[in-house]
């Protein structure tokens, strides 16, 4: 009910659908008394005039049934569609609201099933309530009426034969509502193995795995397939045996009417007549009971939509702050561990003061959170104890726009997306001229490789950047990150595809152009970040020193043996740092 609140800027085209739909049931009413009129007086009676009378009368009605089923048609469709087009347009927009661990918890492959399949249903079940569902029920109630009206013993015959048809509908219904919804989960399942196989085809091609995939999809697909089986053979059930219901009704108003007819009583038209309104009746329950089906398929689409849109996000926009844009943060006792993670921390009372325009450099062992701690700067996520200043400022105070245009994330993986490489880097400022995106590819060493593509910067990009190699997918999205002009910039990880004489060139164009901004620079290797103003090293969520190269190497025991390790790699980093200086 509250999905059907989104129908109310068409109530409009959702009222007129329904009366549209009383012409053309009228006119399908009408049907059988006519054809009774010729068999009884047309036929029987010799009356060919009457019989062409009522038969270009009977084809008026049909026609005009025809328009008025027509137009119902487009206003539901109107209705049921745009109902659709809201429901997804606030669905995607609350997806992107979501914090990272409210996806996570979805997963990737059910919020894409929400927000196609199960949309889709729920957009179904609206048409057939504005059409479906009217249509049936005048047929029903007027169908009875009509029959009714002919003899009032053929009710009996429906006394029997409605209460048998809804029971078995509430029975086979009661089974298969439960179904739906682990027909959805599969679904989700099916979505989430196809994702990851589309993005990561090429590891999977490069360990020769596609054989394993194929089979753990096949493995999905079958489990989906099994579930919608079991809801098909109830439904199959069904059928039938209101089929058989109907039949047997119809053979029970023959014989009355027959009585009837032998009688006197009735006509043999009249007898015709009842036959066609008994058959409507029960079509219509039947129609009915398909459309108990969808409204139980829809229930279960519409309780996960709901889920989604009922969820608020964890992180929500601040008061809003006027604080002086400068680019210093401070990180203060911060205690941080992932939902899922079963209160493990992450982070353990970490505190750190980064002045403005300074260069610090992060770095320590897989797992010791880095990344985690770069990810409380834009409130990708919000720590569980202490806080996070921006400018002197709680982080949580500021609108989250505010507080993301101040900072400028490249992330560990580089995500590009279909269009020009001017485009792609347009994010970081969508009017941004070509002069400035120009400049600023210089400065992240991006212009090198873009002024040779065919079309220079307007060369198109492939999905994902497929057409791109890692470090130059790696220099677009720095490039996209300078553009933005941002007052700290943070590099997580991001230049780990560039070579140390590259990387050399990238850090002394942000010096050169990018004075005064703060750069934070997630780092593996210590050659790359050695002449930064300081360098914080973390070890197991801790940190544990935090100073320039020359006095960790003096003080800081877990920084001497990273150091110590990646002198012992084959080339020495000393000398490949040597040789990027020389550069």
């Amino acid at each position: 009910m509250k999905i059907l609140k989104y129908i109310k800027p068409y109530i409009g085209f959702a009222m007129l659908a329904p009366v549209a739909m009383l012409g053309e049931v009228a006119a399908d009413l009408s049907q059988p008394k006519l054809m009774s009129k010729i068999v009884d007086e047309g036929v029987l009676g010799s009356d060919m005039s009457l019989i062409l009378h009522t038969g270009i009368l009977m084809l008026v009605l049909l026609i005009l049934g025809a328009c008025c089923g027509s137009a119902s048609a487009a206003f539901a469709g109107v209705a049921s569609q745009g109902f659709s087009r809201d429901v997804r347009n606030d669905l995607f927009r609350r997806v992107m609201g979501l914090s990272f661990q409210q996806t996570d918890k979805f997963t990737t492959g059910s919020l894409v099933t929400r927000l196609t399949a199960d949309i889709t249903a729920v957009q179904q079940m609206v048409d057939y309530l504005i059409r479906g569902f009217v249509r049936n029920i005048i047929m029903f109630s007027g169908g009875i009426y009509m029959m009714m009206k002919l003899d009032v013993k053929f009710g009996l015959v429906i006394a029997i034969a409605l209460p048998l048809e809804a029971l078995i509908v509430i029975m086979i219904m009661r089974h298969a509502n439960p179904l739906y919804g682990i027909v959805a989960q599969r679904l989700d399942s099916v979505n989430s193995v196809m994702q990851e196989n589309v993005t990561g085809a090429r590891v999977i091609k490069a360990y020769v795995r596609e054989k394993h995939e194929a089979e753990r999809f096949g493995t999905a697909n079958s489990s989906l397939m099994e579930a919608n089986l079991k809801v098909l053979k109830l439904m199959a059930l069904m059928q039938p045996v209101l089929l058989i219901i109907m039949n047997i009704s119809v053979l029970f108003v023959i014989y009355l009417g027959g009585w009837q007819v032998e009688a006197a009583e009735m006509q043999v038209g009249e007898v015709m007549a009842a036959v066609t309104y008994l058959t409507q009746v029960l079509h219509g329950i039947m129609m009915l009971s398909m459309m108990f089906q969808t409204i139980s398929k829809a229930a279960a689409s519409a309780k996960r939509i709901g889920e989604v849109l009922e969820s608020e996000p964890v992180i929500t926009d601040g008061k809003g702050t006027d604080a002086e844009r400068k680019g210093s943060v401070t990180f203060r006792n911060v205690t941080f561990a992932y939902p899922t993670s079963s209160g493990l921390p992450v982070l353990s009372g970490i505190s750190l003061d980064i002045k403005q325009g300074e260069r610090v450099a992060v770095i320590g062992a897989t797992g010791s959170g880095k990344s985690t701690l770069a990810a409380l700067i834009p409130r990708f996520y919000d720590p569980d104890e202490g806080e996070v200043l921006i400018d002197g400022v709680n982080a949580k105070e500021y609108k989250l726009e505010d507080l993301r245009k101040r900072v400028g994330i490249v992330l560990q993986k580089s995500e590009l997306f279909s269009g020009t490489a001017a485009d792609n880097i347009r994010w970081g400022g969508k009017d941004a001229s070509d002069d400035e995106v120009r400049a600023a590819a210089e400065t992240a060493q991006a212009d090198e490789f873009l002024s040779r593509m065919p079309e220079g910067y307007d060369t198109v990009i492939a999905e994902k950047g497929a057409s791109l190699s890692g470090g130059q997918k790696q220099r677009l999205s720095i490039t996209r990150a300078v553009l933005s002009k941002p007052e700290i910039l943070i590099f997580d990880d991001s230049t780990s595809a560039l070579d140390l004489s590259t990387e050399a060139k990238l850090l002394n164009g942000l010096k050169e152009k990018m004075k005064g901004t703060t750069v934070i620079m997630i780092a593996q290797r210590i050659a790359g970040i050695k002449d930064f103003d300081r360098i914080a090293v973390l070890d197991h969520g801790r940190l544990v020193g935090c100073d320039t190269h020359e006095k960790l190497l003096e003080s800081c025991d877990v920084y001497k043996d990273i150091y110590s390790s990646q002198m012992r790699t084959k080339g020495g980093e000393e000398n490949a740092a040597a040789a990027a200086d020389r550069t």
